[in-house]
């Protein structure tokens, strides 16, 4: 293993610190970083040691950090890192250590770092960072529906008790982190860097993952190709307590979603999928691994992204099965392009479509949104809609022959600063039917659901919903 040292006073950890400690880092594989104590740094402490040594700890990039309270000389012969990092700014002037470290055969390089890595710890903090100060109370509809927060705290307490089945097509989405360069002299295209990527679990993969860390006994059904995506997103669920049954087909690739993004915003998104439907062998695979777990579980969700995991003869005979076991059934059908139809999932107790897939589904692009709503609900006999509206929100549609005093209504956007769209719908799904199950109503669930999807696009990335979170913003709605 080659271990790298770089040392320092480090009052204050700034880019510029960042930018030598990833330089450092990327030049072996264990970084150790002295910490200068008082009484070595002398008139350039101006911070006490164990600030200074507690703000290089907090920093990820070091695997041990040291206090430095002997001469340099000395902490570098008894280490003996292959190389130490010193600034650019040493490079001319006398390096006391360059004598003990040709000692033993270690090397001294100088370098300042380049300015792209400054921002990396920035861009890795964007996957993590919520700010739940974002969201806004939608009064007038808890005032319209009567709807206590204590009710819907008390729902999302009880979900750790249903037993839920995901079935649909597993993607892996990758964000790709670039620094811009400008644009290419030869033609109009914009030059990026990559300088970092992280995987989440995507596609019904993550509507599992969600409802697992929600509280949820989750099972999830899927197809993946015979490759290292298929590999991650097993391992991913498994950390998740999902117990997940993933069918290989080698003649597809997992879906995999590639977005590269510089400054907060997506350049470029590449897809790598097969969108045929999957063979009659694997289809039967699938009914007799629903078929073992059917009488166990309280809620079936069909998360289908029209990748081929759900022909319509499977999708038929697993609601066929779910509604000889009075199972719960939700689904939700993204449409890529004029592909999709989320009527073809008949007779569901809630269907979770966009303004735009309503439309696809419908053949219906002049109708208001409760007309269409309305025909949709006709067409797919889906006991309840939740109609969804981007920036807009959500419409809420019963049918006609509801004896509710409200038959339709909207929800707006709960999150005034979204950073990251990609999910919400999932969130929205998953939230809302597990509420549904307990016996909220259509307007709880929906509310419920909508602040799931204000807490995934409140951050990048698609990460797993966790109770606390929704019983901490649902306790928001209040101020």
């Amino acid at each position: 293993m080659k271990k790298v040292f770089v040392y320092g006073a480090f009052n204050v950890l700034h880019p510029g610190h960042l930018r030598l400690l990833r330089f450092a880092k990327e030049l072996g594989d264990i970084l150790i970083v002295g910490v200068l104590s008082d009484k070595v740094a002398g008139i350039s402490a101006h911070i006490p040691e164990n600030y200074r040594l507690e703000a290089v700890q907090s920093n990820k990039m070091a695997d041990q950090v040291i206090l430095i309270d002997q001469p340099i000389e000395e902490v570098i012969e008894v280490l003996k890192p292959e190389i130490v990092v010193k600034g650019k700014e040493f490079e001319k002037k006398i390096n006391p250590e360059m004598k003990v470290i040709k000692k033993y055969g270690g090397r001294l390089i100088f370098s300042s770092g380049e300015a792209m890595f400054s921002s990396l710890d920035l861009i890795r903090g964007e996957f993590n960072s919520y700010l739940n100060s974002s969201m806004k109370s939608p009064k007038s509809y808890i005032e319209n529906h009567k709807i206590s927060l204590d009710r819907l705290i008390n729902f999302i307490n009880k979900f750790s008790s249903l037993r839920v089945c995901v079935i649909g097509d597993l993607i892996v989405d990758e964000y790709i982190s670039c620094e811009p360069l400008g644009m290419s002299q030869e033609d109009p295209t914009l030059v990026v860097s990559p300088i970092d990527s992280i995987k989440f679990i995507g596609g019904a993969g993550i509507v599992a993952a969600h409802a697992a860390t929600l509280g949820a006994n989750v099972s999830f059904i899927s197809v993946a190709g015979e490759d290292e995506n298929k590999q991650f997103s097993s391992n991913a669920l498994e950390k998740l307590n999902v117990k997940s049954v993933i069918f290989s087909d080698i003649e597809r690739p997992t879906t995999h979603k590639q977005r590269y993004r510089a400054q907060d915003k997506t350049l470029l998104r590449v897809s790598h999928l097969h969108q045929g439907a999957i063979s009659v062998d694997i289809q039967k695979n699938i009914l007799e691994c629903f078929k073992g777990i059917v009488s166990q579980i309280d809620l079936l969700v069909f998360s289908d992204f029209n990748y081929g995991c759900l022909p319509q003869e499977l999708i038929d005979e697993l609601i066929k099965l779910a509604r000889e076991h009075g199972v719960f059934c939700s689904a939700d059908s993204q449409s890529s392009s004029q592909v999709g139809n989320i009527a073809r999932f008949k007779d569901m107790d809630l269907i979770t479509p966009t303004e735009r897939e309503a439309r696809i589904s419908t053949r219906n692009f002049e109708s208001g949104l409760v007309v269409l709503a309305e025909k949709l609900m006709e067409d797919s006999r889906s006991k309840n809609i939740v109609l969804k509206l981007g920036a807009d929100g959500a419409l809420i549609q019963l049918p006609k022959t509801s004896t509710s005093l409200w038959v339709t209504d909207r929800i707006p956007a709960l999150n005034v600063n979204p950073k990251d769209v990609a999910g919400a719908g999932d969130s929205l799904l998953i939230a809302a039917s597990l509420s549904l199950v307990l016996g909220a109503s259509i307007w709880e669930a929906a509310l419920i659901g909508s602040v799931a999807a204000a807490i995934q696009v409140g951050r990048i990335g698609n990460m797993p919903l966790k109770n606390e979170e929704l019983i901490r913003d649902v306790n928001g709605l209040a101020d």
